[in-house]
């Protein structure tokens, strides 16, 4: 064989020998990543519109390596969609919200916000701190209620998007000025969501102040596992078994009763719809009841549990706090873009008790110079 022919088969022989290994590369790396499980979680910032000020609004869309996407805009902190997947992989959406920031701005249940400096009502719209009596606007009726009215549902945060290789988080902070809505200290806020793999979201709260104040902040989210009709199937799960009775204005008596033997009683899986009826006054027919979960220690613990038959989604509620705020809403009103109206979501608003502030007894949140006020809740969501 001549040196020229050698060659020319030897380098044909090499040629092919490369691609078989390129193959061979490309196939264990296909491999590798398969094994590895879900990909790399993302971050997207785009514009949700402007408000009437001409101040833009940012929307930041957060995907997790299964699909899973959770937007929040710069609005209020507002959850505006959350896509999870049912049973049979198909994805929905399980918040009640709008598509537009009109809507959002004209006015609205509180759909998906940050609420503070103190959610849930305060009575008589006043509480006395150290020896001082603070005056709060009246925005229900002869009460305050979520912070007022420019709470921070209300407000345009700061926004910062953080990527890692296995979760993606967004930090949003704001800076309440001292005596905003009647409330003492210039008051710091960061919130920070983050959606991780595992298809858990979750929320954690930090504040300081240079005065003492009362703080209590929550998120108003109404999910509905379905995607979307009413939640009257929805199986609730409560880790409570004691509950603060209110007046007729959804005050606190002071009390802390059993829920045993009552409408409120969600100590065993119950169907939302199953005694609505049953509940007269205060409220008919709707629940806003607070809860005590019975699990008094410090740190994470599980507050609820909420399955829908149908598309088989379920979802766990855990918290740092001492409460949560069952709200199921009024019926026939403002729909929005699941379709439904406003009874097509439950909330679990996990805080401290309401009008906290005037009952010495129910766990106090005041938030004092020289400390940070750290509480989380965390949404996880699951199929059967």
């Amino acid at each position: 064989m001549s040196n020229a022919k050698w060659r020319t088969g030897f380098g044909l022989s090499f040629c092919v020998m490369f691609a078989a290994w390129l193959t061979a590369c490309s196939l264990e790396a296909a491999d590798d990543k398969s094994a590895s499980g879900p990909g790399r979680p993302g971050i997207e910032k785009s514009s949700f519109g402007k408000l009437p000020d001409g101040r833009e609004v940012e929307l930041y869309t957060l995907t997790n390596g299964r699909g899973m996407v959770c937007k929040i805009m710069t609005f209020g902190c507002i959850i505006t969609e959350v896509d999870v997947p049912d049973r049979t992989g198909k994805f929905a959406d399980v918040v009640l919200g709008f598509d537009n920031l009109a809507s959002y701005v004209k006015g609205h249940p509180l759909f998906g916000a940050v609420v503070g400096r103190v959610v849930n009502r305060i009575g008589n719209a006043q509480f006395t701190l150290d020896g001082k009596t603070y005056q709060l606007p009246r925005n229900n009726g002869s009460n305050s209620i979520h912070g007022g009215l420019r709470g921070f549902d209300k407000v345009l945060w700061q926004a910062t998007p953080i990527e890692r290789a296995d979760r993606v988080s967004l930090r949003l902070t704001y800076t309440s000025r001292d005596g905003e809505e009647g409330y003492p200290g210039e008051m710091k806020v960061a919130v920070t969501y983050t959606l991780s793999n595992d298809n858990e979201l979750r929320l954690e709260y930090e504040a300081t102040s240079d005065k003492p104040t009362p703080i209590n902040l929550s998120n108003h989210a109404y999910w509905n596992l379905a995607g979307g009709g009413n939640v009257s199937g929805h199986l609730l799960t409560l880790m409570a078994d004691e509950y603060t009775p209110t007046d007729a204005a959804l005050i606190p008596t002071g009390e802390i009763k059993s829920v045993k033997g009552t409408p409120v009683d969600f100590t065993t899986e119950t169907a939302i719809g199953t005694r609505l009826d049953a509940l007269t006054n205060p409220p008919a027919h709707i629940y806003d009841h607070n809860f005590v979960i019975s699990d008094r220690s410090r740190g994470l613990r599980l507050a609820a549990h909420v399955y829908e038959p149908t598309s088989g989604r379920g979802m766990d509620v855990s918290t740092t706090q001492p409460a949560v705020q069952l709200y199921t809403g009024y019926r026939g009103k403002l729909p929005n873009k699941n379709g439904t109206d406003f009874t097509g979501g439950l909330c679990l608003e996990t805080q401290h008790f309401p009008d906290f502030v005037n009952h010495p007894n129910f766990p106090q949140s005041i938030l004092r110079p020289g400390e940070t006020y750290r509480q989380s809740v965390v949404w996880k969501f699951s199929t059967k």
